[in-house]
């Protein structure tokens, strides 16, 4: 079979929208407006317990929407963007090529599906990447993609540490950073997530997320964190991502966000996490020689759309975890 053309250059830039990273992007100073965190109260070397109870204060936060967000990349115009997102798997980024999409790019993600819509070149041809979440589990050491497009949902903030899955840590690092590592069984192996977590005011900075051969493959860094004191926690107004794909090059981009809407959605749309059905062709990710299939409109699509109503689910949220 004709293995996917379009699957190289545009898609390889674009898909780290959604989970980034290796190039470099352009690197500034972060500038915080906001006034630093309250501190916490941690001994020189705190328990698990007290480190995760600490972290764990983003489970107040069940949903988070942004106006306001710009995406940027080396060699790519600024993006200007929307984002919506809901515990646990539910996401929406859409964002404004112009220049050089014109139509711009979306990505998404509900309890069963995520997804990339893209136009192809300057034509109005839209092109769909898409794949189960359990599926693509599956095969995560053949992926084009080394971790669940989800870990961008970690990376704005929302990362929980499970003390069941630990496995070394808090030890004092010598930034004064505290760095703890926990292990996830996957149908590929074994992975290990390491966090370094800021001791005074207990927030994770950095996350890194290595394969069963030790392999770096994707990486997190967050700066401009801003306490929401009615959630008692804090999150990162800027995200650096880093995606190091099996075969591929590295690739990363950056998430700007001037101002979030905390557990509120910026968005009526019943479809908000609901996978888009309007592309000319599509691309399941989760097959090893995925193929370009023409969707259908009045026959039906090839497609498993999902529930036609999806609508968030803002229950309590369990322990968030790079392998789902």
């Amino acid at each position: 079979m004709r293995l996917i053309q379009t699957f190289g250059t545009t898609l390889a830039v674009l898909l780290l929208l959604f989970v980034s990273g290796g190039a470099t992007c352009s690197r500034r100073p972060a500038v915080n407006p906001f006034p630093p965190p309250p501190p916490v109260n941690f001994g020189e070397v705190p328990t698990l317990q007290e480190v995760a109870a600490v972290v764990n204060r983003t489970s107040s936060i069940q949903q988070l929407s942004t106006n306001t967000a710009t995406v940027e990349m080396e060699g790519v115009p600024k993006l200007s963007a929307t984002m919506n997102l809901s515990r646990h798997k539910s996401f929406r980024l859409r964002a404004s090529v112009p220049l050089l999409l014109g139509s711009g790019v979306d990505m998404g993600s509900n309890d069963q599906m995520f997804w990339l819509e893209i136009p192809e070149g300057m034509t109005m041809t839209k092109t769909l990447y898409y794949a189960r979440h359990d599926q693509y589990q599956q095969q995560l050491s053949r992926a084009m993609l080394p971790v669940d497009p989800t870990f961008v949902m970690d990376a704005l903030g929302l990362v929980q540490i499970d003390p069941a899955t630990v496995v070394q840590g808090p030890i004092r690092r010598t930034d004064g950073k505290l760095e703890i590592r926990s292990t996830s069984m996957t149908p590929s192996g074994m992975y290990q997530r390491v966090l370094f977590v800021e001791p005074t005011a207990g927030y994770v900075t950095d996350q890194m997320v290595y394969d069963p051969s030790g392999t770096l493959v994707a990486q997190a860094s967050s700066t401009n964190h801003v306490y929401y004191d009615a959630q008692n926690c804090v999150l990162p107004h800027q995200v650096s991502l880093q995606l190091k794909p099996n075969g591929g090059i590295p690739l990363a981009m950056q998430i700007n966000v001037s101002s979030y809407t905390v557990n509120q959605l910026l968005s009526g749309d019943p479809n908000l996490f609901v996978m888009p059905q309007t592309a000319s062709q599509a691309v399941d990710l989760a097959q090893p020689n995925a193929m370009v299939s023409p969707m259908s409109s009045a026959s039906g699509s090839p497609l498993p759309a999902g529930p036609s109503a999806y609508s968030a689910d803002a229950s309590e949220a369990s322990p968030l975890s790079v392998y789902r």
